[in-house]
């Protein structure tokens, strides 16, 4: 602080470091669908490449794995998954349903090469079975459930296992997105459930969470963020009877979670936005719920301003 009537030190230009720390976060926080559009702003407030470049560096993948992004692989095979579960390196990505690695750019948001994975790299015949054999029953849901949803089966523990008498963990990975940015909307949904094989009690033990995210940005800003947890159960039978009553739950409760959210949305103008304001405004006048279409922000706020008179 200076002292007396010195003037007070400007404050100090931030160090690169700092604005790409400020650069990715911005990014990494973008709303599904949305974050090309945030670096093409973020870029040009920088106005440094190299600044912008480390930030994307950095920010990319840890968005694309937020979001379980799915990529086309290049040989047409498939789409692979951008999920920590699948992670081998910063830009590796196994792909059980086809055994195969993808090689990834996370800023081009492309997939750039395939190979095939290693045997280290696949689990046994005996745990592939269970895997595989669930990976197509979920499949068949996804496929008549979500328009655009992908899904992936992942061994995460006990993948070495040559037979019965051993533990075993999977994770279920769903994800699906409707980006339509010319309406103002874009939202995602994930759903990530692990599966615990227990040998001894035959008992299967199943624990999911459920994210639903959507952005609506026309004259505004209103984001909606819903998330559940689950917790069920079933018995450790053949593969193919684990599939079906494992895939049966997660239809159970996802279709239940989605109803949940419908009857939200059929309350919500007598709940969540009612809430949002005074039961008199300044106006000292009730405010037409029924009625809000004759409002319209951007031309009271022309009209205020004068613009254009």
């Amino acid at each position: 602080m200076a002292d007396g009537g010195d003037e007070p030190d400007e404050a100090e230009e931030l160090s690169g470091r700092q604005k790409a720390e400020i650069a990715k976060w911005f990014l990494a926080n973008a709303p599904a669908g949305e974050i090309q559009y945030v670096a093409k702003d973020v870029r040009s407030i920088l106005g440094d490449d190299g600044i912008y470049e480390m930030a994307a560096a950095e920010a990319y993948p840890v968005h694309n794995k937020a979001h379980l992004i799915a990529l086309q692989m290049p040989d047409r095979s498939g789409e692979v998954l951008i999920t920590a579960y699948g992670e081998l390196d910063k830009n590796n990505y196994f792909e059980p349903r086809t055994a195969q690695v993808a090689t990834v750019d996370h800023v081009k948001q492309v997939c750039t090469n395939v190979r095939p994975a290693s045997d280290e790299e696949l689990p046994s015949p005996y745990i592939e079975e269970f895997r595989s054999t669930l990976a197509d029953e979920l499949s068949k849901y996804v496929g008549e459930t979500y328009p655009k949803g992908t899904c992936a089966v992942y061994c995460i523990s006990g993948k070495d296992a040559e037979g019965p008498g051993a533990d075993f963990e999977f994770v279920i990975v769903i994800s699906a997105a409707k980006y339509s940015p010319q309406n103002f909307c874009n939202g995602r949904w994930q759903s990530i459930w692990n599966v615990d094989f227990k040998d001894d009690p035959q008992f299967v033990e199943i624990k999911g969470k459920i994210l639903v995210g959507s952005h609506y940005f026309e004259e505004g800003n209103v984001h909606l963020d819903a998330k559940n947890e689950f917790k069920d159960s079933t018995i450790f039978q053949s593969p193919e009877d684990c599939a079906a009553s494992i895939t049966n739950i997660i239809c159970h409760r996802e279709t239940e979670f989605m109803a949940s959210l419908e009857e939200s949305y059929v309350h919500l103008p007598d709940t969540t936005f009612k809430d949002l304001r005074r039961k008199l405004p300044v106006t000292r006048t009730l405010f037409p719920w029924n009625n809000t279409l004759q409002f319209s922000l951007t031309r009271d706020i022309t009209r205020e301003l004068e613009i254009g008179q």
